[in-house]
């Protein structure tokens, strides 16, 4: 679960903080996340642990269902 968090920088690190993040191509907030979950000695939570539980099995009565079947298995 996401919280919200306000914090206080100097108004000079703020523009390169926002380009350092965008030549990364992440956002602002999930770049001072890993640096937080750095400095407390976390590792960031796998791709699989993310999406765990997040889909639903394909229905095979979905037309979809079967041009994909038809075209890929």
């Amino acid at each position: 679960m996401k919280k919200k968090l306000t914090i206080t920088v100097d108004a000079e690190v703020l523009p390169h903080a926002k380009r350092y993040a965008r030549s990364r191509g992440v956002s602002l907030s999930s770049l001072v996340e890993q640096a937080l979950r750095e400095l407390a000695g976390e590792q960031p939570p796998s791709f699989a642990t993310r999406w765990r539980g997040q889909f639903q099995a394909a229905r095979r009565d979905d037309l979809r269902y079967d041009l994909l079947a038809r075209k890929y298995l």
